[in-house]
């Protein structure tokens, strides 16, 4: 099962989701975080994120991605918004958070913003052909979509966010009529703006998203019926409706606002500036009916990624070892040669299994073994003339995930000593290893050599090895048709393998009769 956590560092909350991206590449989420930690509170007047906010926003970054990765999410894609985009000191925050965690946080655009959350609502519910508006209120800015069920067709963000027109507005608690008229009058010049930029005049429906638009949902359907809103996604509000629940708050003291049957304590301040930007929104576009997506940002990563890993995902699936796995992503890119690379990988692997009484090495080395094989020819990519340095180059510098450094050193010496010179002190990365790792690459060389060797044609004329130990080691080789060649190949590298084992080495053919029935 392929793990995926989203990580989405916002201007008022940090939410995290863990999902499992299935075969048929839908997903399921298995948990969400979410801590409300106004990261943007007094960014938007001074343009930097207060000491405070990020102390409390790198907190619980920290405490999310810990989680995240005590439930076996290796794969976390963080991505932050508005508040840490307009901060001068927002870079500043971000390597804190690298430093911290080991995350890279992809700092989105509005524009991409508005692409993701299309995504997310999309796929969350049935968009039909002609075109709908999404609106997403967040807390530094608004994001406008523009789409319908086939694409989006155009996207806007607006600096209407709800902190921000908090710190930016209303300086008082209750506020003043006076700065709710010149909030009013800016909300209405922007919101005026937005329309005449958008390419599409006329909407089938409007689509809210985010913690805002929910929350109002919920007070919403609390006031209409008692009942707490069984389903938010899909659920509908009225013009009507938004405009008494902002009746209802403009005046209201803490204690007052506190006591509003589902008002969530956090958004006390700054549900008011939300209602009003979606009030004003809805009257401008003559909408009297507001539907509500629980879906938007987060679950637009999700899509993002499944749309642009599908190959890797169902590798993943696939091969489960995150090992192998790697080890393959890169032989593929390098454009391996597959079948030589894999069938002598596995003659490698039959050597090992027969000469265990010689080399006396485990499974960890059996497998360094046949990743060493199904790499040791991508330093063709390169150039055929010094390939086996190549490839050595190639797998160094390669983050082969689920492998250790020293196993990739490891796997890269082996592969280097496919075909040439034996490994010795006089080349440097063999000089590096410590003495008892030298004596593991000289012997899974020795292995690998005569492999590569028993598939000189590549046409897998030698399908199996039978090896019996003596003195000299005799190897018969199960072959399809004429195997001169792979003798010739194989006598010619047997120097390593007679060298460290001090033992001499023959070959003897018999023809193979393929699996019994």
């Amino acid at each position: 099962m392929s793990k995926l956590a989203v990580l989405d560092i916002g201007t008022n909350s940090i939410h995290m989701v863990l999902a499992e991206l299935e075969p048929d590449f839908s997903y399921k989420i298995v948990d969400r975080y979410k801590d409300i930690t106004r990261l943007g509170d007094g960014t938007f007047k001074a343009h930097r994120l207060p000491d405070a906010s990020m102390r409390r926003g790198l907190e619980v970054i920290k405490t999310q991605v810990t989680l995240a990765r005590n439930k076996g999410y290796k794969r976390i894609k963080a991505i932050a918004t508005s508040a840490v985009r307009e901060a001068k000191n927002g870079g500043d925050f971000l390597k804190a958070v690298s430093r911290e965690t080991g995350l890279t946080v992809r700092v989105v655009t509005g524009q991409e913003e508005a692409r993701l959350i299309y995504l997310g609502v999309r796929h969350s519910m049935e968009l039909p052909a002609e075109p709908v508006l999404i609106v997403d209120v967040g807390g530094g800015s608004v994001e406008l979509v523009a789409g319908n069920r086939e694409t989006m067709l155009q996207g806007l963000s607006l600096k209407l966010g709800a902190i921000r027109l908090k710190d930016l507005y209303l300086h008082r608690d209750p506020p003043t009529k006076a700065m709710l008229e010149v909030l009013q009058q800016t909300i209405e010049a922007d919101i005026t703006a937005a329309m005449q930029r958008l390419k599409v005049k006329e909407f089938g429906q409007l689509i809210g998203t985010s913690g805002m638009a929910c929350n109002l949902a919920e007070i919403i359907h609390l006031r209409r019926t008692d009942k707490p809103l069984p389903q938010l996604n899909l659920a509908t509000v009225s013009r009507k409706e938004i405009e008494e629940v902002e009746e209802l708050i403009r005046e209201a003291s803490v204690k007052e606002r506190l006591a509003i049957p589902g008002l969530d304590p956090k958004r006390m301040d700054t549900l008011l500036p939300a209602a009003m930007v979606l009030r004003t929104l809805m009257k401008q576009l003559g909408q009297d009916k507001l539907t509500i997506s629980e879906k938007a940002i987060r679950e637009g990563v999700i899509y993002d990624f499944i749309q642009r890993h599908q190959e890797g995902i169902r590798a993943e699936q696939e091969i489960p070892n995150v090992r192998r796995r790697n080890v393959l992503y890169l032989a593929q890119r390098c454009q391996y040669p597959q079948a030589h690379s894999q069938h002598v990988a596995r003659l490698a692997v039959q050597l090992f299994d027969q000469t265990a009484a010689l080399h006396r090495l485990g499974e960890r080395e059996r497998e360094w073994l046949e990743y060493a094989a199904l790499l040791h020819d991508i330093g063709y990519l390169i150039n055929p003339r010094q390939h086996h340095k190549h490839a050595y180059y190639l797998i160094t510098q390669s983050n082969l995930d689920g492998l250790t450094a020293e196993e990739n050193e490891l796997i890269a010496n082996i592969a280097r000593y496919h075909r040439r010179a034996l490994p010795g002190v006089k080349h440097d990365p063999f000089e590096a290893l410590s003495l008892k790792n030298r004596r593991i690459v000289q012997k899974l060389s020795a292995l690998l050599r005569i492999a590569d060797g028993l598939d000189r044609s590549q046409f897998s004329v030698v399908q199996r090895v039978k090896v019996r130990l003596g003195n000299p080691v005799r190897m018969t080789l199960e072959t399809t048709s004429d195997s001169e060649l792979e003798i010739w190949a194989a006598q010619s590298r047997a120097d390593l393998f007679e060298r460290v084992f001090r033992r001499g080495l023959e070959f003897c053919v018999r023809s193979y009769q393929g699996e019994s029935a």
